[in-house]
């Protein structure tokens, strides 16, 4: 096939390895877990999986002679940079163990395992997709695995093919299920095991032991270069604000980590919203008084970062929402009566079926944005965040504001905005010097866990900021990240989002700067991704980890 130079010559790339993977490992057992929440709940629902204690690689003594293994890879969810990298490592792991190891993709996500849809991934097939972006290889899907059925033809085609482990790549949902299938196949005895590896651009799936999800540091420096050209484009014309959203649904760490890379003049925090318990209006007074304070100084231009699930964040926002998802539920008579509707008249007659709160909020929305909030819901019934244009809100209602300050001499310059939402420009990057590192450690961790026949763990690779050589490798109960949550209507077990930390370094650092980046221009310009050079352009963590791990 037609490939690109850049590909050419990224395929000769090794990805480096932590020391204890390069020749034979030890696995060293340390101290027995627990669940992050709810521990009695949890451990009555894992009762095979429950308590196991982390695991830690060191330098072993070779072992002759071993077993060959045949192990099954599923793509799940969302795509990330590095996924091919996890399986070119997986492949490489297994092969090391014995040349006769064996490994099977699942086509389009776990509904692959589902459907028996698979391939088999030879080294002529793994060859071609080393060090790049995307998931096409076998693709991906967003199958959740929850029903027995669903285990059962699982395992069904496990035994067909004699597989010894199933590997999931996923963030936490995906990595939910990996478990749920773990403690399944555990107590039916079924001789197949389950290792889970955290993929998200989001960032979310983080703790001690899993100290970053793969795909984040090339997502976030893909968005970074994007805003950089964006931000000196800006100072040259001096003539726009640029309203920029970012991934992230459920947390900001896309954000933050963007705003720490480039020092836009405006970021906003989800986290910071939920618990100052800020208002829209609150939020839209904040950024009109930036752009006036920058107008004073004769600056009608800047750059705003907003993240992609703000809208879920704000109070009065989530409490609308919540009313509107219950107004227009599937089947219900008051979306029966909505639809008969003229689409001129739905919003008056929405606001009308509100609470008073409600509708004056709602009534303050530009009417575009409040359409968004009554269009079709997504397959669970709840509004499609992701497909509200908050950029948008923000701007025309920052207009409104700033039309009424001038009126009130309050402000005195021009306002023109352009609007951006970075999503999929960042999934299917090239990885990262760094993600191509930690991904194929990932996948080369997992083979090792598997070779011991672990399972309901996760790869773990923790001291991520220092060379890669001396990065510990090893695995961690999927069920100490578990608590119990509710889901349409139903306690179940899922693995905690790790939100923004109020208290963390790399956001204390942001709070202590975002003052002076807001009313001067600090802009930095990052570039594109290096792959070639020196370890201090190429190699570089990102800046969270930085001021996590300082």
């Amino acid at each position: 096939m037609n490939i690109s130079a850049l590909q050419k010559e990224r395929a000769k790339y090794q990805p480096k390895l932590p020391k204890s993977l390069v020749g034979a490992v030890k696995l060293v057992e340390g101290a027995k877990t627990q669940s992050v929440a709810d521990q009695k709940d949890i451990e009555k629902l894992f009762p095979n999986t429950y308590g196991m204690p982390l695991i830690t690689f060191e330098e072993g003594e070779v072992k002759k002679d071993r077993p060959a293994i045949n192990v099954g890879v599923i793509l799940s969810g969302g795509q990330a940079p590095g996924g091919h990298n996890v399986i070119s490592g997986i492949f490489d792991g297994i092969k090391k163990i014995n040349q006769e190891s064996r490994l099977y993709g699942f086509l389009g996500g776990p509904g692959g395992l589902v459907d028996h849809k698979y391939v088999e991934l030879t080294a002529e097939i793994i060859d071609e997709y080393r060090n790049t972006g995307g998931f096409d290889i076998i693709g991906s899907g967003r199958t959740k695995l929850e029903e027995e059925w669903q285990f059962d033809k699982g395992l069904e085609i496990a035994n067909d093919l004699n597989l010894n482990a199933l590997v999931i790549i996923g963030g936490d949902d995906s990595n939910t299920n990996a478990c749920v299938l773990a403690e399944y196949y555990a107590a039916k005895d079924a001789g197949v095991q389950v290792i889970g590896c955290p993929k998200t651009i989001d960032g979310d799936l983080k703790n001690e032991m899993i100290e970053t999800s793969f795909g984040f540091d090339t997502a976030t420096k893909v968005y970074s270069e994007l805003i950089g050209n964006i931000q000196r484009d800006a100072n040259s014309a001096k003539k726009y604000w640029h309203f920029i959203k970012l991934m992230g649904r459920s947390a900001s760490h896309i954000g933050l980590e963007c705003a720490l890379k480039t020092q836009p003049n405006i970021t906003l925090i989800s986290e910071e919203v939920a618990d100052k318990k800020q208002t829209l209006e609150e939020i839209v007074e904040y950024m009109a008084g930036i752009v006036a304070k920058r107008a004073e100084n004769g600056d009608n231009f800047g750059v705003a970062l907003i993240p992609e699930g703000l809208i879920e964040f704000i109070p009065e926002m989530k409490v609308l929402i919540s009313e509107l998802n219950d107004m227009l539920a599937e089947g219900s008579e008051t979306e029966k009566e909505f639809k008969m509707l003229k689409k001129s008249h739905r919003n008056e007659w929405v606001a009308g079926h509100l609470t008073d709160d409600s509708a004056k909020v709602f009534k303050s929305l530009p009417s575009g944005i409040a359409t968004q909030l009554t269009l079709d819901r997504d397959p669970h019934g709840n509004v499609q965040v992701s497909l509200i244009e908050t950029e948008k809100l923000l701007g025309e209602m920052v207009k409104t504001k700033l039309e009424k300050m001038k009126k009130a001499g309050e402000y005195v310059g021009k306002f023109g905005t352009q609007y951006h939402f970075f999503g999929y420009e960042g999934r299917c990057a090239a990885p990262s010097n760094f993600d191509a590192d930690y991904c194929y450690s990932l996948g080369y961790t997992a083979s090792v866990l598997i070779s011991d026949g672990k399972t309901g763990y996760m790869s773990s690779v923790r001291n991520l900021t220092s060379p890669a050589e001396e990065w510990i490798a090893g695995g961690v109960p999927v069920t100490t990240m578990m608590n119990m949550e509710k889901r349409h209507g139903h306690m179940k077990p899922v693995i905690q989002k790790a939100l923004v930390e109020l208290e963390g370094a790399p956001y204390k650092y942001f709070v202590s700067k975002r003052g002076e980046w807001a009313f001067t221009t600090q802009f930095v310009y990052p570039g594109p991704i290096q792959y070639f050079g020196p370890s201090e352009v190429c190699d570089l963590t990102t800046e969270t980890l930085k001021f996590e791990k300082a």
